[in-house]
């Protein structure tokens, strides 16, 4: 059952606690998706795993700095975390409170700005906000 989970964690360099296989169980067990930290705080409650809102929000961001996830911001304040690593852009459906992916070859950058001096560009991500047209 968390045999997934176990294998990504060890993998990765993560302690297996019972909260961070039960956590890693509902983020990769099955298709990719884009998460909300309450969301996955509500879906650990509701099958029963003991665990606050800052330990998931903790987990998130271990998993995301060991490679695991990544953070797409939408807002401040306001983030999901992609299973899907690969490079690729988002859609924003504030409406519905949904990610979308885009393949990274449908999204084109003429031109990035040079960094300041001393930094390099270590990725690019777009998120495209949609809103419903008035008809």
């Amino acid at each position: 059952m968390y045999r997934r989970a176990l294998e990504l964690l060890q993998a990765h360099g993560i302690k297996p606690t019972k909260q961070r296989l039960a956590l890693g169980r509902l983020l990769f067990d099955g298709e990719h998706r884009h998460v909300t930290a309450d969301q996955i705080f509500e879906e650990a409650r509701s099958e029963g795993v003991e665990v606050s809102l800052a330990t998931v929000y903790n987990t998130l961001h271990q998993f995301a700095r060991a490679g695991l996830l990544r953070e797409v911001a939408v807002d401040m304040g306001q983030s999901y975390f992609d299973t899907n690593t690969s490079r690729h852009h988002h859609f924003f459906d504030a409406d519905k409170g949904q990610l979308i992916d885009i393949p990274e070859d449908q999204v084109g950058l003429a031109r990035l700005p040079s960094p300041p001096q001393g930094q390099e560009i270590a990725g690019v991500e777009v998120v495209v906000r949609l809103r419903r047209k008035n008809v």
